[in-house]
């Protein structure tokens, strides 16, 4: 076989491989745009500084990220214009490899989010996997000139608009409604209580402990192993605990509901018969007012049929009770329970979403923004 024939071949293994792999994490960041929002908005967050001043951008930066992956994924597998989208790639590659690096290094959050919620990698794991694309790609440069253009011009045009158009279609629908391919463990069928097991036989956090002590001046870092347990020349400065090892997890973890008495009212509602509906509203400056009319109907209608109902918010208590001053039937006191925000986040993607649980089980969850209002237990 001619040199030109293996390294086209090569070539367009490369392509290939390199298209499906942002097609695919294009993909599953647009079915969930908020989800992709929130994990900017993390890393804006860990990295503090003038990061912070950019979180109003998250959302920008998602649907930039999104379109950009998916739209190059689908020039490289349909061979569109492969000397332009290579160079592209190697630029991506470029900025996300030492990216990658450094979180792998400093761990600012735990999950780097390049698959969305359908795939979870460590951070080193997202190192490793971007240094093989990023061979993918330099082999591509080296090869591309070996590989024959497909389409014309103008199929060329019409894959890329079908790619953004998919994009579009699949990110509106998400925003408005929820996402359709729900990989969370919040999704309707899930039973709670299951996921909230622990195993006896889990594994525990490990942590490396050092103590600071001072001496004649000078400080000094020790283990539990040498420390100068019982030494008066040294004095204790500081003790610092590093988690080393990451234990078990539950699927459904933070998930802790108080009532304004800081009561726990968390199985009380997983153990209920009677289905309960959960408004999530993460961050009250942050809900959609305009939309609390549907609130507050649905808040009468659950009255109406003796089913309960709940209001659920990150929110702390004076933001709680300014913003249900403006609802005359909700009371703060009776129906608003409060829950860590990143749960609620992770819970619904929406603000406010609707998520009704029976016996612990998910039975129903939707956005407020269309056209619904009642979950399908409640009786309009």
């Amino acid at each position: 076989m001619k040199q030109s024939k293996l390294l086209h071949i090569l070539g367009s293994i490369c392509r290939t491989l390199l298209g499906l792999t942002f097609i695919f994490s294009g993909f599953v960041k647009a079915i969930d745009p908020l989800g992709t929002t929130y994990k900017i908005e993390d890393y804006l967050k860990a990295f503090g500084g003038v990061f912070v001043d950019m979180l109003p951008l998250a959302m920008t930066a998602a649907v930039v990220m999104i379109v950009f992956e998916f739209a190059l994924g689908v020039c490289l597998l349909c061979n569109v214009r492969t000397n332009i989208t290579s160079w592209l790639a190697l630029l991506f590659m470029l900025v996300m490899t030492p990216l990658t690096l450094y979180i792998a290094l400093e761990n600012p959050v735990t999950d780097c989010g390049c698959f969305g919620d359908a795939i979870k990698l460590s951070n080193w794991a997202t190192f490793w996997k971007n240094i093989v694309l990023l061979a993918l790609v330099v082999a591509l440069l080296f090869t591309k000139r070996y590989i024959r253009q497909t389409f014309t011009w103008w199929a060329e045009l019409t894959f890329l608009l079908l790619a953004l158009a998919t994009m579009a279609g699949v990110m509106g629908y998400s925003l408005t409604h929820l996402p359709f391919v729900d990989f969370r463990p919040y999704k309707i069928g899930n039973h709670l209580p299951t996921l909230m097991e622990v195993p006896d036989d889990a594994p525990h956090d490990v942590y490396a402990t050092t103590f600071i002590y001072e001496k004649d001046g000078v400080e000094q870092e020790f283990t539990l192993d040498n420390y100068p347990k019982g030494d008066s020349t040294w004095t204790f400065v500081d003790q610092k605990s590093v988690l080393v090892q990451k234990g078990f997890e539950p699927a459904v973890h933070d998930f802790e509901l108080l009532n304004s008495d800081f009561e726990d009212l968390t199985f009380d509602i997983l153990e209920s018969e009677a289905p309960v509906t959960l408004v999530v509203m993460y961050d009250l400056n942050k809900t959609d007012r305009s939309l609390l009319p549907k609130v507050q109907a649905l808040c009468e209608q659950c009255r109406a049929n003796n089913l309960p109902f709940y209001i659920l918010t990150g929110s702390d208590e004076q933001t709680i009770e300014t913003f249900f001053a403006e609802l005359d039937e909700i009371s703060p006191e009776e129906c608003v329970l409060t829950c860590d925000g990143v749960t609620l986040k992770t819970i619904v993607r929406a603000n406010p979403g609707v998520i009704v649980l029976q016996n612990g089980t998910v039975i129903d969850k939707y956005n407020l923004r269309n056209k619904r209002i009642f979950p399908n237990n409640v009786k309009s």
